[in-house]
């Protein structure tokens, strides 16, 4: 069984989709400390003059060390309609700008106050939408007996690829430093690292950016197109001693 591990991030970029589209069971890992500046309440798309521009979810305040599942959202504030706003330069160029806002308006019609939910949420259901069939696990959820003593970040997904009984560990290059083949090794584990190529595509009249969120690609690409994609061209999984090529 090959298994992939990551933290719920909100419509991430394809390379997480590409990566949940090549194992066979995926694990939302939703209890390590939540980080500022990081992906798992904001992303990026398209700014209608140039380059790109965040989208972020409002999070209440929190103590620093809160783990991501007890994150909890600003309801109070209308962040849904502002991000729909900030999507309304796609709709003259974009020929499934429709669509996508439809399927927006579906996933923010079934959020929870809880950020981790929201997360999980949209992407299980960006997952449907592209086709994507790998079956999800919550970790906070699965009761897992995992050892107390946890020595660097790279072991927690050893440890629960060992309590899973993987026979296969796949991570994104950007983490690939965290990880210590030699461990895994000593656990009859693989440890494969993802070479993701990003998929291009013409955006109009305005210019391509790499690694925008999950929305951007979208905007610009049918699902079947998507999912073609990352069947055939995405990504593959290397031996960390190979090297990572993009």
């Amino acid at each position: 069984m090959k298994l992939g591990i990551m933290q719920p991030y909100f419509f991430p970029y394809l390379g997480h989709f590409d990566l949940i589209n090549q194992v066979d069971q995926w694990v939302v890992f939703d209890t390590p400390q939540y980080m500022r500046h990081h992906w798992v309440n904001r992303n990026r798309i398209l700014h209608p003059v140039e380059s790109w521009q965040y989208i972020n979810v409002p999070i209440q305040k929190h103590p620093q060390s809160v783990p991501i599942n007890q994150v909890e959202i600003v309801m109070e504030k209308d962040w849904r309609e502002k991000i729909l706003r900030q999507l309304q330069h796609y709709q003259k160029q974009a020929p499934f700008y429709s669509e996508t806002i439809s399927f927006l308006e579906e996933c923010f019609a079934e959020i929870s106050p809880n950020l981790s939910e929201t997360n999980i949420l949209t992407l299980q259901k960006t997952c449907k939408r592209l086709g994507i069939t790998t079956p999800f696990q919550v970790y906070s959820q699965m009761n897992l007996k995992v050892e107390d003593v946890i020595g660097a970040p790279g072991d927690w997904a050893l440890e629960i690829s060992r309590v899973m009984k993987a026979d296969e560990y796949l991570n994104g290059s950007s983490g690939a430093a965290l990880f210590d083949e030699r461990k895994f090794n000593a656990h009859n584990i693989k440890l494969l690292i993802q070479s993701f190529a990003n998929m291009e595509y013409s955006c109009g009249p305005l210019q391509f950016e790499p690694g925008l969120s999950i929305i951007d690609v979208m905007m610009w690409n049918s699902p079947e197109e998507i999912k073609y994609y990352l069947d055939g061209f995405g990504g593959k999984s290397i031996h960390p001693e190979q090297g990572i090529s993009q």
